[in-house]
């Protein structure tokens, strides 16, 4: 779900969702910039924003092209951004080094700006590594003079992790998809771990501050530069006397988003309805974040049942000074959300709530096996113009695959079965690494301006169609052609091989073999 914050001046930031204000710290008590990547998109130059450095996004992408948004008084991070106007590429990807098993924070910040001379931004989805996340669509919030921003948290699945946008059947012709800024910013093994990240991400709906009406609070209060909204009621408004950093606080909420709280009195629930907008029909993450306000002591406690739209969450909840978290890893959540604190009968004061988060759990769409994926990174680098989508993973989400990529998918992991990039103009050689497409079955790469010896592909045993004509290959024609199982139709005309065609190949029948036109070989 989409949140925002204003794109000039943060005086003015007045919004119903997660919004941003981010006070610059003094450098005398900076904290350290979080851990992670800093991406400010189309920037030419390193430039530090609130104490952050963002770094220009140059060697993170393939292609795409840079525009500046000159409006008065608009946040440096908006100033530029980069677009994606090729009609041809299935997707657009940024890929970042991780580490594999970590856990990161993923955000995307859009703000149009009319770089396109429209007046309305474009829709287009955004994928995480083969997973489709969600659809952009920032024309509400741009209409307000408002900027969008998207949040995931998500374990690398290997060394490296990608975030593409793509066009949808949404996306009006001629439209390009864009972006402003990317994070990745790494998490504590801890946090948010009741989920079993191997099979889901965890994509932010809300995460408020209870007790307060300013403004938002990020880095350096938070030193994941979580964005804390805040949320105020009809209820009392409490202010806790003690900072707490409780070891049971697995997701290491700031104690600035808990200096206030919504109470109410003694013996009488205290109801809140939060989030403030309707919430899709399907399974989320909730946590929620006490602390009795009062000055510790052995007095300073509470005792309650909390339910979520009727239905008990957590039975007899003792709340202290140090603070405690309860959370639901699987919960059933549509439309409107009520959370209802009923106090012990015994209770010496009124339940008490100080913050809040909410995630929909997205499932993994899976993932290309990592053979595959490898082998095809080495093949796009041995290429001196691959296609400009020839990034992220090669066949994941399946229509949003590589160019000339068709791919079978077998439960969790896809394989590459065919490669066909006829007449597409490649130049370069062909990878060793196309031997490792163990799952293949169509390589067909002619006319295009390959050089260099065919490569070893033995291993190939699905291989039916190996189609090389018409490029610039030499050297001689291999003997493990022969020797593949499936082999069909072999196509090597128009080359500059050379030598005698293996005689094993020669007798293999049932093969559709065109060698000797434009090759200086001895049949």
């Amino acid at each position: 779900m989409p949140s925002s914050f204003a794109a000039a001046s943060p005086r003015h930031l007045i919004i119903p969702l997660l919004c941003f204000l981010s006070a610059i710290p003094s450098p005398a008590v900076a904290a350290a910039p979080p851990r992670g990547y800093y991406i400010n998109c189309g920037a030419t130059k390193e430039e530090s924003i609130d104490g952050i450095p963002w770094i220009p996004d140059e060697g993170f992408v393939n292609g795409g092209n840079v525009s500046k948004i000159n409006a008065p008084g608009i946040l440096p991070l908006l100033s530029t951004l980069r677009y994606f106007p090729d009609p041809k590429a299935r997707k657009n990807c940024f890929v970042i080094q991780v580490s594999k098993g970590s856990k990161y924070i993923v955000r995307t910040t859009y703000f149009y700006g009319g770089f396109d001379g429209g007046k309305e931004p474009p829709v287009f989805d955004q994928i995480i590594d083969g997973t489709r996340w969600s659809t952009v669509d920032t024309t509400q919030n741009y209409a307000a003079g408002l900027t969008t921003y998207y949040e995931i948290i998500v374990a690398a699945q290997g060394k490296t992790l990608s975030v593409c946008l793509a066009k949808n059947v949404n996306s009006s012709s001629g439209s390009s998809p864009f972006i402003s800024g990317l994070e990745v910013v790494s998490l504590e093994n801890s946090m948010y771990n009741s989920t079993d990240f191997s099979d889901y991400a965890l994509s932010t709906i809300a995460r408020h501050r209870f007790g307060h009406d300013g403004s938002a609070i990020s880095y350096p209060d938070d030193p994941f530069n979580r964005y804390w909204q805040s949320f105020i009621d009809a209820n009392p408004v409490v202010e806790c006397h003690s900072n707490i950093s409780s070891p049971e606080f697995w997701n290491f909420p700031p104690p600035a988003a808990l200096m206030n709280a919504l109470t109410t009195s003694r013996g009488k629930e205290l109801h809140v309805n939060w989030p403030s907008f309707d919430l899709p029909d399907t399974s989320y993450y909730i946590a929620l974040y006490f602390q009795d306000n009062r000055t510790p002591s052995p007095f300073s406690w509470r005792v309650f049942d909390i339910e979520v739209n009727d239905k008990a969450f957590y039975k007899g909840l003792n709340v202290s000074a140090e603070g405690v978290m309860v959370y639901g890893s699987q919960w059933p959540l549509s439309g409107k959300t009520k959370i209802k604190m009923i106090p012990a009968s015994d209770s010496p004061v009124g339940p008490v709530i100080n913050a809040g988060e909410i995630f929909q759990i997205i499932p993994l769409g899976g993932k290309t096996l990592t053979r595959d994926v490898i082998a095809m990174e080495n093949i796009a680098r041995s290429f001196t113009n691959p296609p400009p989508d020839w990034k992220g993973d090669p066949c994941l989400p399946k229509e949003n695959s590589w160019t000339g990529v068709t791919c079978d998918v077998n439960g969790s992991f896809a394989r590459v079965a065919v490669l066909n990039l006829t007449n597409y103009g490649i130049a370069g050689v062909l990878s060793d690494s196309m031997g490792n497409l163990t799952a293949i079955s169509n390589i067909w790469l002619s006319g295009n301006k390959l050089t260099g010896e065919i490569p070893e592909m033995g291993n190939l045993n699905e291989l039916a169609s190996l189609r090389l004509a018409d490029n610039q290959f030499t050297g001689p024609i291999p003997s493990f052609l022969a020797k593949l199982p499936k082999i069909q139709e072999i196509f090597l005309q128009n080359n500059n091989l050379s030598g005698p065609v293996p005689e094993s190949l020669k007798n293999r029948s049932g093969i559709d073999l065109r060698i000797p036109q434009g090759n200086q070989v001895e049949i």
